[in-house]
């Protein structure tokens, strides 16, 4: 009996000293700390697309976006041309914006990059290589790849689209460290909508192949917005955002109609919640090419942009 009762007390205690054996071998892993921006008030860094403000110069708006509080900033192309053909460093303008607190998501855009032959693709691919070049100089990750609007096109060809988007992106990751990712608008033929776009992308075969959403053209182009939740977070660049009213008719909304997030009709929170459930790190971008915008006070116009994009995302919960 005795020796019964010690057998049975060694048996139970095995499975509690396996487990303290496999807790001292196989600690438990920590899920890595996302950091976060505005005050711990976003799982994003905010940018400001600095079509927002104009037509302050590039240096007035490095530095509004900076007094303003933005986290990274989003430059045109034709910006960075007219530096540098008046004279200016490119690098030395990646550090001013470095120094200024800011960082650099994406620059719009290599226009007319996927045009529809051979030939005109070439011909292309000259402005397109300085356009990465410019981008890349001053720290930019992304540039957005701007396929040829519909009016030379007959056919779209999305596998032709791809192939050169995977030749853009061979181009610029290799020559410039820099990651071309694909936009839809709504006049663009062919990558008019997200899924269109992601389409390009992934037919692309490229593992660094992106895609840009914006809100606006989610809804004006006829995407909608339940797409965001069947992709991965790293297959965006940058998230552009804004609003949209609810006037005029969606047909005959243009790009001057944006307004502020949270002034419209977007589901502007269910998509960040979306975002954050896909596990998007990159940044919110905000992008207003409204007039009358343009007409106010720039500096009090990004600020307004800036607080209610971050109510916005707090009003998501994310």
């Amino acid at each position: 009996m005795q020796r019964r009762t010690f057998l049975a007390a060694g048996a139970a205690a095995l499975p509690a000293a396996a487990s303290v054996s496999l807790a001292r071998s196989s600690p438990v892993r920590a899920e890595p700390v996302r950091p976060r921006y505005q005050d711990g008030r976003s799982p994003w860094p905010i940018c400001l697309d600095t079509a927002t403000i104009r037509p302050s110069s590039l240096l007035d708006k490095i530095r509004i976006a900076s007094e303003a509080g933005f986290d990274a900033i989003e430059p045109w192309e034709g910006e960075l041309n007219d530096f540098e053909n008046s004279g200016g460093d490119l690098k030395d303008l990646g550090k001013r914006i470095r120094d200024a607190g800011l960082m650099v998501p994406s620059v719009i855009g290599l226009w007319n990059a996927i045009p529809p032959t051979r030939e005109a693709f070439d011909a292309s691919l000259v402005d397109s290589r300085r356009r990465m070049r410019q981008a890349a100089a001053i720290g930019a990750e992304h540039i957005q790849t701007i396929p040829q609007p519909a009016r030379p096109w007959r056919e779209f060809d999305p596998f032709w689209a791809a192939a050169r988007y995977r030749e853009l992106l061979e181009i610029g990751l290799n020559d410039y460290d820099i990651n071309p990712a694909m936009v839809f608008v709504e006049f663009l033929e062919g990558s008019r909508t997200l899924g269109q776009a992601s389409q390009i992308a992934i037919d692309a075969d490229h593992p660094k192949a992106k895609v840009i959403p914006d809100v606006f053209h989610m809804l004006i182009g006829g995407s909608g917005f339940n797409g965001l939740r069947h992709m991965r977070g790293d297959f965006i660049a940058i998230f552009q955002f804004n609003d949209a009213p609810a006037e005029p008719a969606k047909d005959e909304l243009q790009d001057s109609h944006r307004v502020y997030p949270g002034e419209g009709i977007l589901p502007l929170e269910q998509c960040l919640r979306d975002l954050a459930a896909i596990g998007y790190t990159g940044c919110v971008s905000l992008e207003l090419y409204n007039p009358g915008y343009w007409a106010q006070d720039h500096l009090e116009v990004a600020r307004t942009g800036l607080a209610k994009t971050v109510r916005v995302i707090e009003a998501a919960g994310v």
